[in-house]
C-alpha cells in the first residue's frame, strides 16, 4: 500500500455462488497490494486459492480499534469476508467513523465476486440436497407421490395470471419451480437410470437452441405464426411423429384437449370435418374448434365465464342472508 496517510481497509466479499478463486481484477489488486491480509475462517473456500496465488492470510480477527490503528500509519488491510459479513467489525468500524472524533483511513466495501442472473437456482438446489437427505417425509417422495401436487401448483399458477395478481405469480412461480427441482432430485436416487437437475436443464437448453433455428440458426422467421411452424416442424422430427395428434396428451381438460387437435389441424393444413353425434360432448367439440380458430382459447373463456357464474352466486347468496 501506499505510505501516506491515512491507509485503507477493505472489506472483501465473496459469493457462495461463483467457484472459489474466481475473483474480480479490483479484489486480485487489493489482495496483492495489502499489507496484511486477514480471514477469521480458517475454512473459507478461497483460502487455498489465495495461498497458491502467494498471498499470506493470517487467520483470526481484528478488532475495528486495531484495525483503523494500524491502517494510520499509512498501511492497508484487507478483510476477507466470512458468510456472515463481519458483524462485528462493521458495526465496530461504523461507530468509530460515526462518533465525529475519529481520524479514520478509508474505508471500502470491494465485492471480489458478483452472482450471474440465476445464480438463486443454485441455492434452491443445494436446499433441496438437504432437504432430501434430511427431511423423514421428503427424503422418501417418489415422482408418482408428487405428481398431484404439480398439477395443483400449476392450477394455482394458472389462477393468479388470470386474476392479475403479481405478487401471487411471483409465488406460484416458485412452488411450480420446487415440483421441477424435487422431480429432478428425486431421479437423481434412481439405482439404474438416474439423473441430475443439470442433466434436465442441459436437456432443455438442447432442445431451447434446436428449435430457434432463427435465433440460432440461419434460418429466418419474420412472424410468431413462423416460429411456430419451425417449433412444430422440428418437433416432429425430433419424434419421429407420423400423425399430428401424436404428443397431444389425452389426460388434460377437455375443452383443451379439443383446441389443441384443433390447433395441430389447422397449423398443418388438414382438412377434417369435424364429427358429428348426438349429445352436449359433440355442442362443446365444435365450440371449441370455433374458438380455437377465432383465437380463443376455450378454456380460459370458460374459466372466466364461470368466475363470473361464481360472482354471480356469492351475491345471489349475500342478497338472501341481508
Amino acid at each position: 500500500m501506499n505510505d501516506s496517510a491515512p491507509g485503507r481497509i477493505v472489506l472483501l466479499t465473496t459469493s457462495h455462488r461463483v467457484a472459489p478463486g474466481l475473483l474480480s481484477w479490483p479484489a486480485w489488486q487489493a489482495l496483492r497490494a495489502a499489507d496484511r491480509v486477514l480471514c477469521a475462517d480458517a475454512d473459507h473456500p478461497q483460502l487455498p486459492y489465495l495461498r497458491e496465488a502467494g498471498i499470506e492470510v493470517e487467520h483470526g480477527s481484528a478488532t475495528a480499534r486495531e484495525l483503523v490503528d494500524y491502517c494510520l500509519t499509512g498501511r492497508g488491510a484487507v478483510v476477507l469476508a466470512s458468510a456472515d459479513g463481519e458483524p462485528a467489525l462493521t458495526d465496530g468500524l461504523a461507530r468509530l467513523a460515526g462518533s465525529g472524533r475519529e481520524t479514520m483511513p478509508a474505508l471500502e466495501l470491494l465485492p471480489g465476486s458478483y452472482d450471474l442472473p440465476g445464480a438463486r437456482l443454485l441455492d434452491l438446489v443445494q436446499v433441496m440436497d438437504r432437504i432430501r437427505v434430511a427431511c423423514p417425509w421428503s427424503g422418501v417422495r417418489t415422482h408418482e407421490d408428487l405428481a398431484k401436487y404439480g398439477l395443483e401448483e400449476m392450477y394455482e399458477l394458472l389462477e393468479a395470471i388470470e386474476t392479475g395478481d403479481r405478487e401471487a405469480v411471483r409465488e406460484e412461480l416458485g412452488d411450480v419451480l420446487l415440483q421441477v427441482v424435487f422431480h429432478a432430485r428425486i431421479a437423481q436416487d434412481d439405482p439404474d437410470e438416474p439423473f441430475s437437475v443439470d442433466d434436465v436443464a442441459g436437456t432443455i437448453v438442447d432442445k431451447l437452441i434446436h428449435r430457434h433455428p432463427h435465433v440460432f440458426g440461419e434460418e429466418s422467421a419474420e412472424t410468431p405464426e413462423d416460429v411456430k411452424a419451425h417449433w412444430i416442424q422440428r418437433k416432429a422430427v425430433e419424434k419421429g411423429r407420423e400423425s399430428v395428434t401424436e404428443g397431444v396428451p389425452l389426460g388434460q381438460p377437455a375443452l383443451a384437449l379439443a383446441a389443441k387437435l384443433a390447433s395441430r389441424v389447422r397449423t398443418e393444413g388438414i382438412d377434417v370435418p369435424l364429427p358429428h353425434g348426438d349429445g352436449v360432448g359433440y355442442e362443446l367439440l365444435a365450440l371449441a374448434v370455433r374458438a380455437e380458430a377465432a383465437g380463443v382459447d376455450p378454456e380460459t373463456a370458460l374459466r372466466a365465464a364461470a368466475r363470473t357464474f361464481r360472482d354471480a352466486i356469492r351475491a345471489e347468496e349475500d342478497r338472501n342472508r341481508a
